[in-house]
């Protein structure tokens, strides 16, 4: 239940790098046990604002103040110690370290090691719902059950106040109800939460306030029960909600991808995280995969880019003159010259060098085509300006193509990846979850570009938690369970939420076959 005093209040904070203004004057008023949203556009300054909170960084002007004292903070311990959590985006777990030892890790002398420190991550897990042996590996859990991990690492130092960034980026919509649950009964509770998101229509149903920023300065508060979804984009970007909906058919008859009874074995066991999957995309065809993380999809991806190997199984790609190559046993290097576009995952990860500039990120996975390179010796100054071409076309938002990639916001950073991938005349373009964490501008603008290239003849293989993304983009729609694809959806008939249950494998009488439900 909220209260009128503030947890936390941010004023006139003003934060500069080279060349930019990322923070200028914002205001933030959070009441104490309250959910309140920070919304607005990649590059808006909501990431630098968080991190200034958590101590990350400190503001050039404006001060803090937390529960009435002025605070400022050197490091995120300072924070920590103030009662301040951060759940970020990209978990911060160590995958081969259990449960506990991942709560207990750098908090070792809060509760001991023993019993009593058992006790208090007991009682945490079960006020967040998080209902995993504590001994079980992080590895192992699903991508909401880390989640909870992460809430109670923070409650378990002592958070009072929860900054949640991108909280649903990941979670399928039963997942997202059980978070909201979750978030709402920590309210009761007296505890105050941050909400960083990009999904309107969840921060109008979870939010007490909503506050938009916009081009690094604070536009307003608001009551999100007397906003719509399309009043909120419009302070966020000046525009109405972009939809992904795809109206018009394009799909011809032309293979473009073919994957036969791929297996694919997990590195450390003969389990298969890949079973006897086969499919095919043609030109003009969006195909969707539809799964909760950790069925597959992950590996599935990075079998046909060649950086898994198959046990079992044939890939093959079709060019545009109906040449069949037989990709199986080729690197990933020469999947891509044979006309493979690919959108990673994880951005930071496989898409980019975020220590390099702009230019010479346009540079990765194009090193021996054209305009980039000759196919012997790079051409730099070709490079920048095929850089300033795509920064122009896809409004990436940089002082210059020198910048380093990770100098940008997370929907720049990807709508540069999406115009490097676009630009090489793929026939194949695989986009693994290519708006996750990118602002309402930034997915209409790939949506746009992702439906324009189908219409001239790519063929795409989409992966996506957004399920509304799935949906409107997708002419077809398989779902991945356990490492099968197991039944086919009708993006035209689906909903969400049935979509979901099938992904779950809880709707066994509509998607499901029976050996697999």
């Amino acid at each position: 239940m909220t209260e009128s005093r503030p947890a936390v209040e941010l004023k006139g904070i003003t934060k500069r790098f080279p060349g930019v203004v990322a923070n200028s004057d914002v205001h933030l008023t959070v009441r104490a046990g309250e959910v309140h949203a920070v919304c607005g556009e990649n590059g808006a300054g909501k990431s630098t604002l968080m991190k200034i909170l958590y101590g990350m960084q400190q503001p050039d002007e404006g001060t803090i103040t937390v529960h009435g004292e002025a605070v400022r903070f050197r490091n995120p311990q300072d924070a920590i110690k103030a009662g301040i959590g951060m759940v970020h985006q990209h978990f911060m777990l160590a995958d081969n370290l259990s449960v506990r030892e991942n709560i207990l890790l750098g908090a070792e002398s809060l509760h001991g090691i023993g019993q009593k420190a058992t006790a208090r991550m007991a009682e945490l897990a079960e006020s967040t719902g998080l209902r995993v042996n504590l001994d079980s590996l992080v590895e192992q859990l699903g991508v909401a059950d880390r989640q909870r991990v992460e809430i109670v690492k923070v409650l378990y130092r002592g958070a009072r106040i929860v900054i949640l960034d991108e909280p649903t980026a990941v979670l399928v919509p039963q997942e997202v109800d059980a978070l909201f649950d979750t978030v709402r009964r920590m309210r009761e509770q007296g505890y105050t939460f941050i909400f960083i998101s990009h999904k309107l229509d969840e921060v109008r149903q979870i939010a007490d306030q909503v506050t938009v920023i916009r081009r690094g300065t604070t536009v307003g508060t608001v009551d999100p029960r007397t906003v719509s979804s399309r009043e909120l984009a419009e302070m966020m970007v000046g525009s109405e909600l972009p939809s992904p909906e795809t109206r018009e058919s394009t799909v011809t008859d032309r293979v473009v991808l073919r994957v036969e009874n791929l297996r694919l074995k997990a590195e450390d066991s003969e389990r298969a995280v890949l079973d006897d999957v086969s499919l095919t995309v043609r030109a003009g065809e969006v195909l969707g995969i539809a799964g909760v993380e950790g069925n597959g999809q992950t590996e599935l991806v990075e079998a046909i880019m060649g950086m898994r190997k198959a046990a079992t199984g044939r890939i093959e790609l079709v060019d545009a003159e109906g040449r069949t190559r037989d990709l199986t046993k080729l690197g990933t290097l020469a999947r891509r010259e044979a006309g493979i576009g690919y959108i990673a995952e994880d951005r930071h990860r496989h898409g980019l060098l975020l220590n390099r500039s702009l230019w010479m990120n346009r540079i990765l996975g194009y090193q021996t085509r054209k305009p980039v390179s000759n196919g012997r010796i790079l051409d730099p100054a070709a490079a920048r300006e095929d850089t300033r071409r795509i920064v122009a076309e896809y409004d990436v938002r940089t002082p210059g193509v020198e910048v380093a990639s990770g100098a940008l916001s997370g929907g720049n950073q990807q709508k540069l990846i999406v115009g490097r991938e676009l630009s090489g005349d793929p026939v194949l373009l695989i986009a693994s979850h290519p708006t996750r964490g990118v602002d309402v501008g930034a997915q209409a603008l790939i949506w746009d570009r992702i439906r324009a290239a189908r219409r001239q003849g790519l063929a795409v293989l989409l992966i996506s938690a957004d399920l509304d993304e799935l949906i409107g983009l997708s002419d077809t729609i398989r779902v991945m369970l356990r490492g099968r694809l197991v039944t086919e959806a009708d993006p035209a008939t689906v909903t969400p939420t049935e979509l979901g249950s099938a992904m779950t494998g809880a709707d066994e009488g509509r998607f499901l076959p029976e050996d697999v439900a």
